[in-house]
């Protein structure tokens, strides 16, 4: 949902960044791949370990480096294919790690099961949401509506670990099930959306 209001407003300021990388000889593949190794890295080693606000700025720095690989690619003259397809792979790979490193950090250091299995359910929701729009669209459907879009879920789990980590108690733990809800919703929107589309098209 995010991504309809946003994209327009963060192309301005990302694209002369974008340009400028590209012009000292980096690549949108590059930043794509740096981006979700530091992701995954700073997720697996900081959550699990407890240190929840070191993880959510670290983390949220590395995502936001993907916004500059498609900053680069239109500084290039557009993407390709192969680029579109590492990017949503990358995109998939720091988001399990996310919630893994949250599940982990939840089972292993915090010791609240509860936490874990809200944390391993929005992992695979995630997952689902994601797939659904990419079958619908290789089946020539549309799947493009969604309450809680990636940057919605990257926003609300952040936002629960960087107050968790300021102090405020069970800040992850409503964060988390709050994503539950929407992600479920989500699910459901994008396979009615499906369904009304498959039936256009007959």
């Amino acid at each position: 949902m995010l991504n309809i209001f946003a994209r327009a407003s963060v192309s301005r300021v990302t694209d002369p960044i974008g340009a400028v990388l590209v012009r000292i000889g980096l690549t949108p593949n590059g930043m794509t791949v740096i981006g979700t190794v530091g992701a995954v890295g700073s997720a697996l080693w900081l959550f699990p370990t407890g240190h929840l606000l070191a993880g959510t700025f670290a983390v949220w720095g590395f995502v936001m480096l993907d916004l500059l690989d498609g900053a680069m690619a239109r500084a290039r003259g557009g993407g390709t294919k192969f680029g579109g397809v590492l990017d949503s792979t990358c995109d998939r790979i720091a988001d399990g790690a996310l919630m893994a490193s949250i599940a982990w950090y939840a089972l292993e250091n915090a010791e609240r099961p509860h936490l874990g299995v809200a944390a391993l359910i929005c992992l695979v929701l995630g997952q689902v949401i994601s797939y659904i729009k990419a079958r619908a669209e290789a089946a020539g459907l549309s799947a493009n509506v969604g309450l809680v879009e990636r940057a919605e879920r990257l926003i609300i789990a952040l936002v629960g670990t960087g107050l968790q980590g300021f102090g405020v108690p069970y800040a992850v733990d409503v964060a988390l099930w709050l994503l539950v809800a929407g992600s479920v919703i989500t699910v459901g929107q994008r396979l009615v959306a499906v369904h009304q589309s498959a039936a256009e098209a007959t």
